[in-house]
């Protein structure tokens, strides 16, 4: 999988997210759902890899995601990041998989506050 980040998308990253000890993870979250079918894509910081995790190829800043839910996402796809709306979206060629990701802590079940730094 390939993904690519936008100038802002890397920025708000590296700003957020010490990339030396956490991962940032882009999940296909069906938690609530009903269905895996009904997933929405999420950016999770998590402190380990998974057991079934794999590294896109990315740019420069790695983004794991779980080998199962690989089928959910196409092949290529961009992050990107909009200072006003202080989120990120995540698109392909195709579609967009959402306009409004907020990196969360999964390993606190938390949000990073968008507001803050």
């Amino acid at each position: 999988m390939q993904i690519s980040l936008t100038e802002n998308a890397k920025n708000e990253i590296m700003n957020k997210v010490n990339t030396d000890l956490q991962y940032i993870k882009l999940a296909h979250d069906a938690e609530g759902c009903g269905c895996i079918m009904s997933g929405v894509a999420q950016l999770w910081i998590v402190n380990e890899k998974g057991e079934f995790d794999l590294e896109s190829n990315s740019d420069s800043i790695s983004i794991l995601y779980d080998s199962r839910h690989e089928v959910f996402f196409e092949e290529e796809m961009k992050l990107d990041y909009d200072s006003n709306k202080k989120s990120f979206s995540l698109s392909s060629k195709q579609q967009i998989y959402n306009a409004s990701l907020i990196l969360r802590h999964k390993d606190r079940e938390s949000t990073v506050n968008p507001l803050t730094k």
